[in-house]
């Protein structure tokens, strides 16, 4: 059975590529535009990993991360938060992510950084 990555980010290029480039690599890979219910979105899906950006709707990368940090349900799954923000790594330390990308990334290196966290 093949890892799930849940991708969160309201750009759809970065989804497609990443959802390619993920897939290619023989991930399962769910994504959505929004962070809408995100406990709910989460829960039908059980990801081994997730990938949030920063600046997505409703509620923000921030928010959405700390609401299932604050999950026990949740809170084991690593987050992979990614900004084109400078300051990325502040906004990933407020979010209580696990790691933190800046964007743009390579492709390269977003396979490595989930291949070394889920294998």
């Amino acid at each position: 059975m093949s890892k799930c990555i849940f991708i969160f980010d309201d750009d759809v290029d970065i989804l497609e590529v990443c959802s390619i480039t993920l897939e290619t690599e023989g991930y399962k890979v769910v994504t959505a535009s929004s962070c809408e219910n995100i406990l709910g979105q989460v829960a039908a899906t059980a990801p081994d990993l997730i990938i949030m950006d920063n600046k997505i709707p409703d509620t923000g990368g921030i928010i959405a991360s700390n609401s299932l940090k604050a999950s026990t349900q949740f809170q084991h799954i690593p987050i992979l938060f990614f900004s084109a923000n400078a300051d990325v790594e502040q906004l990933a330390a407020a979010a209580q992510a696990d790691l933190f990308m800046e964007k743009p990334f390579d492709l390269d290196e977003l396979v490595a950084v989930v291949k070394r966290v889920i294998g």
